[in-house]
Protein backbone atom coordinates (compact mmCIF):
# COMPACT_ATOMS: atom_id res chain seq x y z
CA UNK A 1 0.00 0.00 0.00
CA UNK A 2 0.96 3.58 -0.62
CA UNK A 3 2.72 5.58 2.31
CA UNK A 4 0.67 8.69 0.70
CA UNK A 5 -2.38 9.68 2.77
CA UNK A 6 -4.92 12.81 1.01
CA UNK A 7 -6.04 15.52 3.21
CA UNK A 8 -9.65 15.81 3.73
CA UNK A 9 -12.38 17.43 1.56
CA UNK A 10 -13.86 19.98 4.13
CA UNK A 11 -16.34 22.77 3.64
CA UNK A 12 -17.73 25.02 6.46
CA UNK A 13 -15.81 22.47 9.16
CA UNK A 14 -17.68 19.73 7.59
CA UNK A 15 -15.72 16.74 6.09
CA UNK A 16 -16.57 14.69 3.34
CA UNK A 17 -15.93 11.34 1.86
CA UNK A 18 -17.92 12.08 -1.42
CA UNK A 19 -15.20 15.41 -3.66
CA UNK A 20 -18.16 14.92 -6.52
CA UNK A 21 -21.04 17.42 -5.82
CA UNK A 22 -24.00 16.78 -7.97
CA UNK A 23 -27.38 19.16 -8.94
CA UNK A 24 -30.48 18.32 -9.35
CA UNK A 25 -32.16 19.90 -12.42
CA UNK A 26 -32.87 19.25 -15.84
CA UNK A 27 -33.88 14.88 -14.64
CA UNK A 28 -37.10 13.51 -16.11
CA UNK A 29 -38.95 13.43 -12.60
CA UNK A 30 -37.97 13.28 -8.96
CA UNK A 31 -37.29 9.49 -9.20
CA UNK A 32 -34.51 9.99 -12.06
CA UNK A 33 -32.78 12.36 -9.70
CA UNK A 34 -32.88 10.59 -6.38
CA UNK A 35 -31.85 7.40 -8.32
CA UNK A 36 -28.61 9.44 -10.45
CA UNK A 37 -27.67 11.00 -7.07
CA UNK A 38 -27.88 8.06 -5.35
CA UNK A 39 -25.46 6.36 -7.79
CA UNK A 40 -23.13 9.30 -7.88
CA UNK A 41 -22.08 8.90 -4.67
CA UNK A 42 -22.38 12.67 -3.78
CA UNK A 43 -23.06 13.66 -0.19
CA UNK A 44 -23.55 17.56 -1.20
CA UNK A 45 -26.57 18.36 -3.46
CA UNK A 46 -26.84 21.85 -5.11
CA UNK A 47 -30.54 23.02 -5.74
CA UNK A 48 -31.41 26.23 -7.80
CA UNK A 49 -33.56 28.18 -4.85
CA UNK A 50 -34.88 30.05 -7.82
CA UNK A 51 -36.35 27.30 -10.37
CA UNK A 52 -36.65 24.39 -7.66
CA UNK A 53 -39.71 24.26 -4.74
CA UNK A 54 -37.74 23.03 -1.34
CA UNK A 55 -40.85 24.55 0.35
CA UNK A 56 -41.62 27.85 -0.90
CA UNK A 57 -44.37 26.66 -2.71
CA UNK A 58 -47.00 24.66 -0.47
CA UNK A 59 -48.94 22.17 -1.87
CA UNK A 60 -46.97 21.15 -4.83
CA UNK A 61 -43.58 18.39 -5.19
CA UNK A 62 -40.86 19.01 -3.07
CA UNK A 63 -37.48 17.84 -4.26
CA UNK A 64 -36.41 17.76 -0.02
CA UNK A 65 -38.97 14.91 -0.46
CA UNK A 66 -36.87 12.59 -1.87
CA UNK A 67 -33.19 14.37 -1.89
CA UNK A 68 -33.69 14.19 2.00
CA UNK A 69 -31.30 16.99 4.16
CA UNK A 70 -30.71 14.35 6.69
CA UNK A 71 -28.90 12.09 4.23
CA UNK A 72 -27.25 14.79 1.95
CA UNK A 73 -26.10 18.54 2.68
CA UNK A 74 -27.98 20.71 0.52
CA UNK A 75 -26.40 23.50 -1.21
CA UNK A 76 -29.04 26.13 -1.97
CA UNK A 77 -27.48 28.18 -5.39
CA UNK A 78 -28.78 31.52 -6.81
CA UNK A 79 -28.56 30.31 -9.89
CA UNK A 80 -30.96 32.31 -12.62
CA UNK A 81 -29.74 35.63 -11.15
CA UNK A 82 -28.60 38.24 -12.95
CA UNK A 83 -27.27 41.63 -10.06
CA UNK A 84 -25.99 41.12 -6.90
CA UNK A 85 -29.53 41.96 -5.09
CA UNK A 86 -31.16 39.00 -6.86
CA UNK A 87 -28.74 37.03 -5.43
CA UNK A 88 -28.41 37.77 -1.86
CA UNK A 89 -32.28 38.23 -1.86
CA UNK A 90 -32.34 34.35 -3.35
CA UNK A 91 -29.67 33.31 -0.31
CA UNK A 92 -31.91 34.82 2.72
CA UNK A 93 -34.80 32.59 1.05
CA UNK A 94 -32.84 29.92 1.56
CA UNK A 95 -31.47 30.16 5.18
CA UNK A 96 -35.42 30.99 6.08
CA UNK A 97 -36.48 27.92 4.05
CA UNK A 98 -33.78 25.52 5.88
CA UNK A 99 -33.57 26.44 9.26
CA UNK A 100 -30.57 29.19 9.45
CA UNK A 101 -28.52 26.82 6.65
CA UNK A 102 -26.18 29.49 5.91
CA UNK A 103 -23.74 27.24 3.50
CA UNK A 104 -24.44 28.53 -0.45
CA UNK A 105 -23.67 28.63 -3.76
CA UNK A 106 -23.10 31.94 -5.35
CA UNK A 107 -23.68 32.68 -8.92
CA UNK A 108 -24.61 35.97 -10.69
CA UNK A 109 -24.57 35.47 -14.54
CA UNK A 110 -23.44 37.89 -16.93
CA UNK A 111 -26.38 36.90 -19.52
CA UNK A 112 -28.93 34.05 -20.92
CA UNK A 113 -26.36 33.41 -24.33
CA UNK A 114 -23.06 32.24 -22.29
CA UNK A 115 -24.25 32.21 -18.82
CA UNK A 116 -20.45 33.41 -18.11
CA UNK A 117 -20.21 34.79 -14.51
CA UNK A 118 -20.62 38.52 -14.00
CA UNK A 119 -17.94 39.31 -11.52
CA UNK A 120 -18.57 42.24 -10.62
CA UNK A 121 -21.98 41.88 -9.50
CA UNK A 122 -20.50 38.39 -7.98
CA UNK A 123 -18.23 40.33 -6.03
CA UNK A 124 -21.16 42.56 -4.29
CA UNK A 125 -22.81 40.14 -3.79
CA UNK A 126 -20.42 38.11 -2.01
CA UNK A 127 -19.08 40.79 0.36
CA UNK A 128 -22.70 41.21 1.13
CA UNK A 129 -23.33 37.45 1.69
CA UNK A 130 -19.64 37.12 3.72
CA UNK A 131 -20.43 40.00 6.10
CA UNK A 132 -24.45 38.56 7.07
CA UNK A 133 -22.27 35.13 8.07
CA UNK A 134 -23.05 33.38 5.12
CA UNK A 135 -20.40 30.35 4.28
CA UNK A 136 -20.37 31.07 0.59
CA UNK A 137 -18.79 29.30 -2.22
CA UNK A 138 -18.80 30.76 -5.58
CA UNK A 139 -18.59 30.51 -8.89
CA UNK A 140 -16.11 32.67 -11.10
CA UNK A 141 -14.18 33.10 -14.12
CA UNK A 142 -11.07 31.54 -14.51
CA UNK A 143 -9.39 34.82 -13.37
CA UNK A 144 -6.53 33.89 -10.87
CA UNK A 145 -6.76 37.62 -9.88
CA UNK A 146 -10.68 37.27 -9.40
CA UNK A 147 -10.43 34.17 -7.60
CA UNK A 148 -7.94 35.66 -5.56
CA UNK A 149 -9.75 38.30 -4.37
CA UNK A 150 -12.79 35.97 -3.38
CA UNK A 151 -10.65 33.75 -1.35
CA UNK A 152 -9.16 36.87 0.90
CA UNK A 153 -12.73 38.54 1.33
CA UNK A 154 -13.82 35.54 3.05
CA UNK A 155 -15.31 32.95 0.57
CA UNK A 156 -14.88 29.28 1.41
CA UNK A 157 -14.04 28.17 -1.83
CA UNK A 158 -13.59 29.32 -5.19
CA UNK A 159 -15.36 27.40 -8.68
CA UNK A 160 -14.64 28.79 -11.77
CA UNK A 161 -15.73 27.56 -15.05
CA UNK A 162 -13.95 25.01 -16.94
CA UNK A 163 -16.46 25.52 -19.79
CA UNK A 164 -19.52 27.63 -20.31
CA UNK A 165 -22.47 25.81 -18.60
CA UNK A 166 -24.42 22.91 -19.81
CA UNK A 167 -21.66 22.78 -22.61
CA UNK A 168 -20.09 19.57 -22.16
CA UNK A 169 -17.15 20.80 -23.75
CA UNK A 170 -14.42 20.03 -21.01
CA UNK A 171 -11.35 21.32 -19.00
CA UNK A 172 -11.24 24.27 -21.98
CA UNK A 173 -8.63 26.29 -19.63
CA UNK A 174 -6.18 24.09 -17.66
CA UNK A 175 -3.29 26.18 -17.73
CA UNK A 176 -5.67 29.03 -16.03
CA UNK A 177 -6.96 26.33 -13.97
CA UNK A 178 -3.37 25.78 -12.63
CA UNK A 179 -2.22 29.61 -11.88
CA UNK A 180 -5.74 29.45 -9.83
CA UNK A 181 -4.80 26.09 -7.91
CA UNK A 182 -0.85 27.60 -7.56
CA UNK A 183 -2.15 30.35 -5.79
CA UNK A 184 -5.03 28.81 -3.86
CA UNK A 185 -5.80 29.67 0.12
CA UNK A 186 -9.36 27.86 -0.45
CA UNK A 187 -10.77 24.77 -2.11
CA UNK A 188 -11.19 24.92 -5.66
CA UNK A 189 -13.83 23.36 -7.19
CA UNK A 190 -14.41 23.35 -10.82
CA UNK A 191 -17.73 24.30 -11.67
CA UNK A 192 -19.77 24.31 -15.39
CA UNK A 193 -18.01 22.49 -18.59
CA UNK A 194 -17.78 18.71 -17.75
CA UNK A 195 -19.03 16.65 -20.04
CA UNK A 196 -18.24 13.16 -19.83
CA UNK A 197 -15.98 10.99 -17.11
CA UNK A 198 -12.87 12.18 -18.22
CA UNK A 199 -12.98 15.36 -17.82
CA UNK A 200 -14.04 15.24 -14.52
CA UNK A 201 -10.42 12.94 -13.89
CA UNK A 202 -8.61 15.59 -15.67
CA UNK A 203 -10.02 18.67 -13.26
CA UNK A 204 -9.10 16.11 -10.24
CA UNK A 205 -5.52 15.40 -11.88
CA UNK A 206 -4.95 18.76 -12.02
CA UNK A 207 -5.30 19.20 -8.31
CA UNK A 208 -8.95 20.49 -7.77
CA UNK A 209 -10.00 19.84 -4.80
CA UNK A 210 -13.70 18.38 -5.89
CA UNK A 211 -15.52 18.84 -9.19
CA UNK A 212 -19.81 20.04 -9.25
CA UNK A 213 -21.65 18.94 -12.41
CA UNK A 214 -25.16 18.31 -13.90
CA UNK A 215 -25.66 18.85 -17.10
CA UNK A 216 -22.91 15.90 -17.42
CA UNK A 217 -25.36 13.62 -15.48
CA UNK A 218 -28.44 14.43 -15.94
CA UNK A 219 -28.22 14.83 -19.70
CA UNK A 220 -26.58 11.57 -20.75
CA UNK A 221 -28.70 8.75 -22.10
CA UNK A 222 -28.40 7.07 -19.02
CA UNK A 223 -27.98 9.12 -16.31
CA UNK A 224 -27.91 6.67 -13.47
CA UNK A 225 -25.41 5.23 -15.05
CA UNK A 226 -23.61 8.14 -15.78
CA UNK A 227 -23.41 8.97 -12.29
CA UNK A 228 -21.65 5.73 -11.24
CA UNK A 229 -18.97 6.49 -13.97
CA UNK A 230 -18.35 10.20 -12.41
CA UNK A 231 -18.05 8.88 -9.31
CA UNK A 232 -15.37 6.39 -10.21
CA UNK A 233 -13.56 8.96 -12.41
CA UNK A 234 -13.38 11.42 -9.25
CA UNK A 235 -11.75 8.62 -7.21
CA UNK A 236 -9.11 7.85 -10.54
CA UNK A 237 -8.62 11.67 -10.67
CA UNK A 238 -7.06 12.37 -7.19
CA UNK A 239 -5.60 8.82 -6.41
CA UNK A 240 -3.60 9.70 -10.09
CA UNK A 241 -2.93 13.33 -8.53
CA UNK A 242 -1.94 11.88 -5.27
CA UNK A 243 0.31 9.31 -7.07
CA UNK A 244 2.16 12.00 -9.34
CA UNK A 245 2.01 11.38 -13.02
CA UNK A 246 5.15 10.19 -15.49
CA UNK A 247 7.10 12.81 -17.09
CA UNK A 248 6.26 13.74 -20.19
CA UNK A 249 8.95 12.94 -22.96
CA UNK A 250 9.83 13.54 -26.62
CA UNK A 251 11.25 10.31 -27.63
CA UNK A 252 10.75 6.72 -26.59
CA UNK A 253 12.47 4.83 -23.58
CA UNK A 254 12.14 0.81 -23.04
CA UNK A 255 9.80 -0.23 -20.46
CA UNK A 256 11.97 -2.51 -19.07
CA UNK A 257 15.81 -2.08 -18.21
CA UNK A 258 18.32 -2.79 -21.24
CA UNK A 259 21.15 -4.57 -18.46
CA UNK A 260 21.58 -8.33 -18.59
CA UNK A 261 19.54 -8.18 -21.79
CA UNK A 262 20.35 -12.06 -23.61
CA UNK A 263 22.01 -12.13 -26.45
Amino acid sequence: MSAITDKPFTLAGRTYESRLLVGTGKYKDLEETRLAIEASGAEIVTVAVRRTNIGQNPGELNLLDVISPDKYTILPNTAGCFNAEEAVRTCRLARELLDGHTLVKLEVLADQKTLFPNVIETIKAAEVLVKEGFDVMVYTSDDPIIARQLAEMGCIAVMPLAGLIGTGLGICNPYNLRIILEEATVPVLVDAGVGTASDATIAMELGCEAVLMNSAIAHAQDPILMGAAMKHAIIAGRMAYLAGRMPKKLYASASSPLDGLIK
